[in-house]
């Protein structure tokens, strides 16, 4: 893969760009599903945090289910993606076998929960707040409490993160969502010409077989085996997807919407080179889908 683009400032002159009427469109499309149910049953969803006129009627969605839960506190678990050095050595020492808790960087961090800072220069919740913010302005409402974390090296025991009490505290009387990008695809991600597909040739079709994969294996509680898919399809929420299994038990994944966002220009490399934005809707074994 080649290196990041500056996602964070990228991001930010999107939600500046933005005109009203759009962020209005946004926030309408949302509406296409009703997800507040789901929450209040102890379910979750997964939203992205790609290009926000890509994906923000996904985001949207989990803004709108929060606010309509009537739950008195909302936690959004944030990717915190290893944007530093110290996050990116840190990484790679437990990717080759270093013991997690030997790693300062491990733990929950995120606004008024203490410890580290690095969420200060993180994007994966930036369109999320900016969308709720918006909405809560629309609706003339006081919005829930909103806590916004970020754990960092789960590696197969969320249940040992530094910090993972006080938001296990916070989870119990609360709605939990999360954001993950959960396929990353093609040339710009390290896939060859030969292998990689474009979006609609079998790409999108692929992704979404293997982003419900990722989460059925999560649903056992194979974290082991979660971590390996979430490196086969560069998905980044493998330790959001982690904590949201122990703070959730299993849930059983339901995939409502996929889009293609097109990283060609991000990233400089040629076609294809694409994210896959999706949003899940997670729910309790009992509960019943209608179809």
């Amino acid at each position: 893969m080649s290196s990041r683009p500056d996602f964070k400032a990228r991001h930010a002159r999107q939600r500046e760009e933005i005109s009203a009427a759009d962020l209005d469109r946004l926030l309408d499309a949302g509406r296409r599903w009703d997800l507040a149910a789901t929450l209040r049953s102890g379910g979750s969803l997964i939203f992205p945090h790609t290009t926000l006129t890509v994906c923000g009627h996904q985001i949207a969605a989990a803004v709108h289910a929060g606010l309509d839960s009537g739950a008195d506190r909302v936690v959004a678990l944030g990717v915190l993606h290893a944007l530093t050095p110290e996050l990116q050595e840190a990484r790679r020492r437990v990717e080759q076998g270093g013991e997690p808790s030997r790693e300062p960087a491990r733990g929950i961090q995120g606004p008024g929960l203490g410890g580290l800072d690095h969420w200060r220069g993180e994007f994966s919740t930036d369109h999320f707040r900016f969308l709720w913010d918006a909405e809560v302005r629309r609706r003339g409402v006081a919005p829930p409490e909103l806590i916004i974390a970020f754990p960092f090296l789960a590696a197969g025991r969320p249940e040992t993160l530094f910090g993972i009490e006080q938001l296990q505290e916070a989870a119990r009387d609360a709605v939990v969502i999360a954001t993950t990008d959960a396929f990353h695809y093609g040339l710009g991600y390290g896939d060859s010409p030969e292998a990689a597909l474009a979006p609609e040739e079998g790409g999108l079709e692929l992704a979404r077989r293997r982003i419900v994969e990722g989460y059925e294996i999560l649903r056992t509680g194979d974290l082991t085996a979660y971590e390996q898919h979430c490196a086969a399809t560069r998905s980044d929420g493998r330790d959001v997807g982690q904590v949201l299994r122990l703070l959730r038990g299993p849930l059983e994944p339901r995939l409502l919407d996929i889009v293609a966002d097109d990283m060609t220009e991000a990233y400089r490399k040629p076609a294809p080179t694409w994210v896959a934005a999706s949003l899940l809707e997670l729910h309790p074994p009992s509960h019943q889908v209608p179809f």
